[in-house]
């Protein structure tokens, strides 16, 4: 049983770098994640001052026509005046063009503001574009950086697998089985130090009796308040 209790210890420090390694990973992808959010982010910018851009044109082009429109409109207008005969015609016709006038000088206004409107999301545009270009030349180095990080961890974790295996293979199932379940309900803290007397997984104070059979080394003993596994570390190494 001592052997199997030490191969359980040996077995939970593995398993805790791979925890380590894995938490490592995990944090370094996330970095990848957000350096994925800012370019998307940024093309999804550029996307939506483009529809506000092509919104925009198409509005420019509704404002051109109406304004050829009225001039079209005051053109005819004004050569039908000629043949004009009466005085109160000739009021109401002059009204007309007036009133087309100050349309079509309202259309104009609104066409300039319009095209002011385009220039300045243009230049907003092209800055994104070029904030967009560092952005992804800056990204690219970074993820490859990071990645680089990733496939080390990798290997990492490979490398001691392959222990794992070795050990898991010596263990009875039923004790790996609780070992299992013990890691899944304490934080991956399945096997735990007894020293001076105490449980160091719960801090809590052992039975004397129960404390002075881990020296004897011939049964599984357990932590009556957190039921983690106990071994003896110092003891040995002394």
């Amino acid at each position: 049983m001592r052997k199997n209790v030490k191969m359980l210890d040996e077995l939970q420090t593995i398993d805790l770098k791979i925890d380590g390694y894995k938490g490592e990973k995990e944090a370094l992808q996330g970095e990848i994640a957000v350096l994925d959010a800012k370019v998307a982010g940024a093309q999804s910018t550029i996307s939506e001052k483009q529809g506000e851009l092509a919104l925009l044109n198409g509005e420019i082009g509704t404002l051109e026509e109406g304004i050829a429109t009225e001039a079209e409109n005051i053109r005819r207008t004004e050569a039908h005046q000629k043949d004009i005969k009466t005085k109160k015609e000739y009021q109401a016709v002059s009204r007309e063009i007036t009133t087309a006038k100050k349309l079509s000088a309202e259309l104009e206004e609104q066409l300039l503001q319009k095209m002011g409107q385009t220039e300045e999301l243009k230049k907003a545009i092209t800055g994104i574009e070029e904030n967009l270009s560092a952005l992804e030349q800056n990204f690219a180095s970074q993820k490859g950086e990071v990645q680089g990080k990733i496939d080390r961890l990798e290997a990492d974790i490979s490398g001691v697998i392959a222990a794992r295996e070795a050990i898991v293979k010596g263990l009875p199932a039923t004790m790996m089985k609780r070992y299992q379940l013990l890691r899944e309900q304490r934080r991956g803290v399945a096997v735990v130090e007894a020293r001076d007397g105490s449980c160091l997984g719960c801090n809590m104070q052992l039975p004397p009796q129960l404390y002075n059979t881990l020296f004897r080394g011939n049964e599984l003993i357990v932590c009556p308040h957190c039921q983690r596994v106990l071994v003896l570390r110092q003891e040995e190494q002394g």
